[in-house]
């Protein structure tokens, strides 16, 4: 697979956004769905003007296909700030992602990638436990979910415009 070129976003967002797709991935499958609705939230995140939005959709596309492996994404977070917020929203991408009424919210495939990206972000249990009680409270349907990563992505960017 050919690398495109790198979108119009710092690689510190990049590398966040990258996280996110890496555990929509954990079960095999992204759907085309869900990738338009990320794509449509992020760019209106990251940029302001319609076409510009235009353009970090087109961007964005082929780096939401690529399934990296958390193993290589995780190193270059640099703040427990960054790494809470992965820990949240990997939560939330694995929580609400089951294709049939019949399947269980986490299968099997999700629960092993939630469990590695704990691990491999090394946060003490006191927090991973905290994070996830406040992720546990209400439910989300998968637009919620999506809109809810995108407002708590923004939220952070602007929390850390000056890392960022």
């Amino acid at each position: 697979m050919e690398i495109p070129p790198p979108p119009s976003i710092t690689p510190r967002q990049m590398n966040l956004l990258r996280v996110v797709t890496s555990m929509a991935w954990s079960d095999g499958e992204l759907a085309t769905a869900e990738v338009e609705v990320m794509l449509n939230q992020f760019s209106r995140l990251f940029a302001k003007q319609e076409q510009q939005q235009f353009q970090l959709q087109q961007e964005l596309r082929d780096y939401l296909m690529q399934n990296i492996p958390l193993e290589e994404l995780i190193p270059k977070l640099e703040t427990q700030a960054e790494r809470e917020l992965v820990l949240v929203l990997g939560y939330e991408v694995i929580n609400s992602s089951s294709r049939t009424p019949d399947e269980p919210k986490i299968n099997k495939e999700e629960a092993a990638a939630y469990q590695k990206l704990v691990q491999l972000l090394n946060l003490p249990s006191e927090v991973v436990q905290r994070l996830e009680t406040e992720m546990d409270s209400p439910s989300y349907s998968k637009a919620e979910l999506i809109e809810t990563i995108t407002r708590k992505f923004g939220d952070f960017i602007q929390q850390n415009q000056q890392l960022i």
